[in-house]
């Protein structure tokens, strides 16, 4: 069994993201992001873009999210996000919020 670490990754990276996908896997099908908000970041941009479909949880705190949908992403609640829509994360707490994205290809498109 092979595992990933994602949270130190996470943490170094200028973006909060660690992406785990094609590069660590080999594969194509699927991908998962860990990301990480500190308190009262915001503009956290999610796009799963065209051909890309991903559902997003909520692992760590709660989430204020705008855009294609609006209203809060309660600690362990997730939603469905495809194409072009976009929404935008924001942590309104006083401690690191922790979401992850797992994401593929939908139906109508392939890499």
């Amino acid at each position: 069994m092979k595992t990933f670490e994602l949270k130190d990754k996470a943490q170094k990276s200028e973006n909060g993201e660690h992406i785990l996908g094609f590069e660590e896997t080999g594969s194509h099908a699927c991908y998962m992001i860990y990301g990480i908000l500190k308190p009262e970041e915001k503009d956290r941009l999610i796009k799963s873009g065209s051909g890309h479909e991903e559902m997003v949880i909520a692992v760590k705190g709660d989430f204020q999210i705008t855009g294609h949908y609006s209203g809060i992403l309660k600690e362990g609640s997730a939603f469905h996000i495809s194409g072009e829509h976009e929404c935008f994360l924001e942590n309104k707490g006083a401690a690191d919020a922790i979401y992850i994205i797992a994401g593929g290809h939908s139906e109508s498109g392939h890499h």
